[in-house]
């Protein structure tokens, strides 16, 4: 993997620099962008073109939800990874639902978060036993998103399987592998799951399997 370009969103510069310090140490790791806040951030996206977006919540004028749905509007392509201090599931579930790819606390170590950047810009998602913790509890609590969702989805065995292999998180690479079929064919399954559950990213759609019982 090449270098991987990395903005970072957060009103407080010293926690900006003080990231960025910490994450020096890692040459795949480059910085192309820092924002004060989200207007700052999507003002700059189009010239910096960041892979991931480390976002803060609590900003002034556009705060990090927000911006986490515009980028997800306007640069699908980014990928965003919360950074907070909030460890309110609600935030989590509420983001991870509108374009988020990944959810860490401010707490996290750098090797944490140079982990996180490296999986979510390789898989498209970044699931850590602090979300993974809310998505168990949220799935043992049956507190569905949309009501008896499991009468009404029927999945072929197919897509069952390369449903269950993302969220064992292997990649469309090593998923055509495992499943004897062409990396194309996954990703259009991929993409049709996507588009029938609403998902917006790979992360989504993890959300909705776990959430809604959709994997063994």
């Amino acid at each position: 993997m090449g270098t991987i370009k990395v903005a970072i969103a957060d009103d407080h510069k010293i926690f900006r620099k003080g990231v960025i310090l910490s994450l020096r140490p890692y040459s795949n790791i480059k910085f192309v962008q820092e924002a004060e806040n989200g207007e700052d951030l999507l003002n700059g996206l189009a010239a910096s073109e960041p892979d991931v977006i480390l976002m803060d919540l609590r900003m002034p004028g556009k705060d990090g939800i927000e911006a986490t749905k515009a980028v997800s509007k306007q640069f699908p392509q980014i990928k965003v990874l919360i950074l907070s201090m909030y460890e309110d599931e609600r935030f989590v579930y509420h983001l991870m639902e509108n374009g988020a790819n990944g959810y860490l606390l401010k707490s996290a170590e750098p090797q944490e978060i140079r982990r996180a950047i490296m999986e979510v810009s390789e898989k498209g998602y970044y699931l850590n036993n602090f979300v993974n913790r809310i998505l168990l509890k949220k799935s043992h609590s049956r507190q569905k998103v949309v009501p008896s969702l499991n009468s009404e989805i029927t999945l072929s065995d197919k897509e069952k399987d390369v449903l269950r292999f993302i969220c064992m998180e292997f990649t469309a690479a090593e998923i055509a592998q495992k499943m004897e079929i062409s990396p194309r064919t996954v990703e259009a399954i991929k993409d049709r799951l996507m588009e029938r559950f609403g998902s917006k990213n790979t992360a989504g759609l993890v959300f909705f399997a776990v959430k809604n019982n959709l994997i063994e």
